[in-house]
């Protein structure tokens, strides 16, 4: 790697980034520029940094590893990312979220939820979710940064988780959301030059669309010796029906992160800073376009780095022929080995970007729970308002590097942890958070009541699934093999390998509605100031 090349285009990057922090540093003067962006942001920097924030090196590196395993199949999570997450939240959820968000005067996503449904309680368990949640998601996208920069530089992997996280936490503690948005916007831009760049010449270097294909297709009697005892039927193609490895890729691949975007706190924010719906109309085809090639890429490139490693055996031992153990290092050694060295260095900026945008979104989320929703809100704390978040931007960031650094040492030999804990956190969002948010988005008649028991269904029933019942976590876990003496509760069944999602989501529906039919009706003079100015 030529050093001098990677240091100059680094240095430039780190430049940007550390105009526009400080540019949104000068531009923050109020709680809701720190954690709103003042309601007035332009809709193509919303857009940006919402796919921004929504595709980190958790889709690049972690995702893109799985689809290295589970092949092109994964492409239906593309669909869903872009149908649910981009059309669907924009359109359905954004423009109901912004007008009610304005109406109540709402900084943060479990303050929306609290002040819609009139409950202190629920604002500041909803922060406890996200502070003591979110931390796994960032941790694993802390990873996906940090061991491509280790592999690039050949330098330890907690030297450059270290020196990581430090860049991003001095732009996210000084410049708030606008530093965030700022940055995200400049970071989205690289991201998109980045990934078109890696389908040309992943292309170019298999010998073109076709043949890459065709080549990824024939593979498929490998696949199959290999992980056919899991429903593995090739790369280009769709696990057996029911099998292991299709309940892992529906479930939780697909519509863990399909579905749990809806609900995911960092983004639901992003509602919040336009100051009209024309913004949000104007932001969908940006940000389709977006997670279009973000993720459309990735998923493809990851899939076609089977054909590379094969054809390149002094690479046997690292490629997923070999064992299903290194998953998230494989799009780093792909783009180490197979690739220019100024694309190399290029792509580390990407990944970069990719891991910053998301990252300072996940700290800013998970500061403000603490500093506002839990300290000022529930607890009825005093002080100034920005210290306290940037304080709590602190503790979340010093917690996600913690979980960093050990995650890899505690699962030593286990597979796709990015993308695995990025599902878990996905899911665990659509289960606690995502029934109440719907209901208090179109519903009139939803009271606190039932928008607090569907919570606790959907929150404890995922986290029994997780600890007890599903596989993939119980056994890493230890509590299940510790109290019972089994890693799953249900080990050797199929329901060992459906994910937490399918039973905490419709279980938390069934009992929101079930409560609703004996709760008190809200009261109509707040429901109608909620709905204030939506059609």
């Amino acid at each position: 790697m030529n050093i001098l090349l990677l240091t100059s285009i680094t240095l430039i990057y780190l430049a940007g980034v550390g105009y526009l922090a400080y540019l949104a540093f000068r531009r923050t003067k109020t709680a809701a520029d720190y954690m709103v962006a003042g309601r007035n942001a332009h809709p193509y920097v919303m857009a940006l940094s919402y796919g921004a924030t929504f595709i980190s090196t958790s889709a690049i590196v972690g995702f893109g590893g799985a689809a290295a395993v589970f092949g092109m199949g994964i492409l239906y999570l593309t669909f869903l990312n872009i149908f649910m997450g981009i059309f669907v939240a924009f359109v359905f959820i954004g423009k109901r979220t912004r007008v009610m968000g304005f109406n109540l005067n709402a900084h943060t996503f479990p303050e929306f939820l609290g002040l819609r449904f009139q409950s202190r309680t629920l604002q500041g368990v909803a922060g406890l979710v996200i502070f003591f949640g979110m931390p796994l998601y960032a941790a694993v996208v802390l990873m996906g940064g940090a061991q491509f920069i280790a592999q690039v530089l050949t330098v330890d992997y907690n030297v450059a988780l270290f020196f990581f996280t430090v860049i991003i936490a001095i732009y996210v503690i000084m410049g708030g959301l606008k530093g965030v948005m700022y940055t995200d916007a400049f970071q989205g831009s690289i991201m998109f030059i980045g990934m078109s760049l890696l389908l040309i010449m992943t292309y170019a270097k298999l010998g073109g669309v076709v043949h890459a294909h065709q080549k990824l297709t024939d593979l498929a009697p490998t696949a199959i010796q290999i992980f056919g005892a899991k429903g593995h039927t090739g790369w280009t193609s769709f696990p057996k029906f029911g099998s292991e490895y299709w309940w892992t890729l529906v479930s939780t691949i697909v519509m863990g992160v399909g579905i749990g975007v809806l609900a995911q706190p960092q983004l639901v924010v992003r509602f919040m800073t336009v100051k009209s719906n024309r913004e949000l109309n104007r932001a969908v085809l940006v940000g389709g376009v977006f997670i279009l090639m973000m993720t459309g890429v990735a998923f493809t490139v990851g899939a076609l780095t089977n054909v590379y490693f094969v054809e390149h055996p002094n690479f046997g031992k690292i490629s997923l022929l070999a064992a299903n153990k290194v998953v998230d290092n494989i799009i780093p050694l792909y783009i180490s080995n197979a690739m220019p060295q100024w694309f190399t260095a290029l792509f580390m900026v990407t990944l970069l970007s990719a891991a910053m945008s998301t990252l300072s979104s996940q700290f800013h989320v998970m500061g403000t729970s603490v500093g506002r929703d839990i300290y000022e809100k529930w607890i009825g704390g005093k002080g100034n308002t920005v210290l306290i978040n940037k304080l709590g931007i602190l503790v979340a960031i010093l917690i996600s590097l913690s979980i960093a650094w050990g995650l890899p040492l505690f699962f030593e030999g286990g597979t796709a942890i990015i993308a695995r804990g990025t599902a878990i956190f996905f899911g665990l969002c659509a289960a606690a958070f995502l029934p109440m948010f719907l209901a208090g988005l179109y519903s009139k008649k939803i009271s606190r009541i039932s928008a607090l028991a569907g919570f606790w269904a959907g929150l404890g029933s995922s986290l029994f699934w997780i600890l007890f019942m599903h596989l993939s976590e119980s056994r890493s876990l230890l509590l299940c093999k510790t109290l019972f003496g089994v890693d799953s509760l249900v080990q050797g069944t199929k329901w060992e390998v459906v994910d937490p999602l399918f039973i905490g989501f419709p279980l938390a529906v069934i009992v929101t509605l079930v409560v609703q039919i004996f709760a008190k009706p809200p009261v109509k003079d707040h429901v109608e100031k909620c709905f204030y100015g939506i059609k």
